[in-house]
């Protein structure tokens, strides 16, 4: 640490998984850093509170899964225990129970993506159903995460892949379908083909236990955010809630100078975006010097995916056999999860009564009714799931809508997402939305696109040392020699062949 990288600036806006990342990382470097979040309190999304009565509740659950091996090594070097145990997970649809999914690293390991298809118990899709998937096989191979595989893919929804490559209508209905739902937040006519091989490969079929989840023991703001915000703060970083970023300086030499926030104004040395793509819009619209630039305006044409988050208090104790649920085919475009918080969440776990959170995904058309009128809905939804919920009353509940609020990845978006480097000589992106070619997804993506944002600027202002970003797991050997022998047909190909048909 020198008295040099003391004196640099760097302002960091939004303190979700990225900007904490980033914000964390500089301040172990020795700068000064100040983290500015619009909203009441760190955490972004993923943050908690508590209700006037004194009720935790969140916007919707989040689960770390197995791959999120950089959250992972960032929770031992916090020294917190903040995470259940490794746990296993349903899916329900209007007929009961469909799926149950085992705990996939205890299982004996199969070559990829074997043991997915394997070991899943699906109570009613049919094996012929099942097997309509392998020539997919083909397309999990061709798409590497390249930027020229992207673009190959980007243009193309989730279901004109599917289709193309033979799956069954019933396995895209009861497998495909929930699962882009639920991991890309809308219906597959909706998802970008690319997104959705990127996601099923890092969750599902890349290696056998990549499914394996836990979740917080809390909230996430309690539990992770909380020690994390103190950690900084011991290091001297300033974390300001209730600052919405209007405007940033721009200089004669390209280099921003300072973040504006209304009547305020924070000197940088260098500047890093972390917020989502609803965050950056709103900045863009009030930032003549963003709007001045194309790569900005062209985020407009980007969307997000509106999300409502419900947590019922029930009277009575209810025997629920998985803590964590999806279910499918309730709304034609609505995924929606479930979990049991008595089995999840410290604070819940002697509670006389039963307490469920419930979080719907491209959920448009239930934003606009009341509070009662949902609840109402999310009750007869679980009874049809766990019928014993017939007969409990609802004591308590919360609803929050947030509209706008995750990445939508639809088709041809690609082209608009901004990488980590902007036209701006010292102003850098990072979160879930961002190009990178690291290969994770969702919080595991937006932490470490904060430590790639965080490594920018270190490299930029040449002081101090670039945070350890830990890879994606290597892909297993034939995956390996698969893409390979593609590699070859398509260089092979394109030297043969004229290039006139369409990518």
């Amino acid at each position: 640490m020198t008295e040099a990288s003391q004196q640099k600036r760097i302002v960091v806006v939004g303190a979700g998984w990225a900007g904490l990342g980033a914000t964390y990382h500089l301040a172990k470097q020795g700068y000064d850093v100040t983290l500015l979040e619009a909203g009441p309190y760190p955490g972004g999304l993923v943050a908690g509170w508590k209700t006037p009565g004194g009720k935790s509740v969140e916007a919707g659950i989040h689960g770390f899964w197995y791959p999120y091996r950089n959250i992972f090594a960032l929770i031992n070097e916090l020294d917190i225990n903040p995470f259940t145990s490794w746990t296993r997970s349903a899916q329900y649809s209007p007929a009961g129970l469909e799926v149950e999914s085992p705990i996939f690293q205890e299982m004996p390991q199969l070559p990829a993506p074997l043991g997915t298809f394997v070991y899943t118990r699906f109570q009613r899709l049919p094996l012929i159903d099942r097997l309509s998937a392998l020539p997919l096989l083909y397309a999990v191979i061709d798409f590497d995460n390249s930027d020229a595989a992207w673009r190959r893919y980007d243009s193309v929804t989730a279901r004109e892949l599917f289709k193309d490559f033979g799956v069954s209508a019933r396995l895209y209905r009861d497998a495909f379908e929930p699962m882009l739902l639920v991991g890309l937040f809308a219906p597959g006519e909706q998802c970008s083909a690319a997104a959705t091989l990127g996601m099923l490969y890092y969750f599902i079929l890349a290696h056998q236990p990549n499914f394996d989840v836990v979740w917080c023991r809390g909230t996430v703001g309690e539990k992770i955010f909380r020690p994390w915000v103190k950690k900084i703060e011991k290091l001297g970083g300033k974390v300001l809630a209730k600052h919405r970023v209007t405007d940033v300086i721009v200089n004669d030499h390209n280099r921003a100078t300072g973040v504006v926030c209304g009547e305020q104004v924070f000197d940088a040395d260098a500047v890093i975006f972390a917020v989502g793509i609803t965050g950056i819009k709103k900045i863009v619209s009030s930032s003549p010097s963003l709007q001045s630039r194309e790569e900005f305006r062209n985020l407009n044409n980007l969307g997000a995916i509106d999300v409502l988050a419900t947590r019922l208090w029930f009277d009575r104790k209810i025997d629920i056999p998985r803590p964590s649920n999806a279910c499918f085919g309730f709304d034609d475009s609505t995924g929606w999860t479930f979990f049991d918080l008595n089995a999840l969440h410290d604070e819940y776990q002697n509670e006389p009564g039963t307490v469920i959170e419930a979080d719907f995904y491209h959920a448009n058309q239930l934003l606009n009714l009341n509070d009662d009128e949902i609840i109402t809905i999310v009750h007869n939804y679980l009874a049809t799931c766990v019928p014993a919920f017939k007969q409990a009353k609802v004591i308590d509940s919360s609803v929050i809508r947030l509209p706008n609020a995750v990445t939508h990845f639809a088709p041809g978006s690609y082209r608009d997402m901004l990488p980590a480097r902007t036209s701006f000589a010292n102003v850098f992106m990072s979160g879930d939305w961002i190009i990178t070619r690291h290969g994770s997804w969702s919080q595991e993506k937006a932490y470490v696109t904060g430590l790639e944002a965080a490594n920018l600027v270190t490299s930029y202002l040449q002081q101090g040392q670039p945070a350890e970003i830990l890879p994606v797991e290597a892909d297993e050997v034939h995956i390996q020699i698969g893409r390979s022998l593609n590699e070859t047909a398509r260089n092979l190909g394109k030297a043969i062949l004229p290039n006139f048909w369409l990518p």
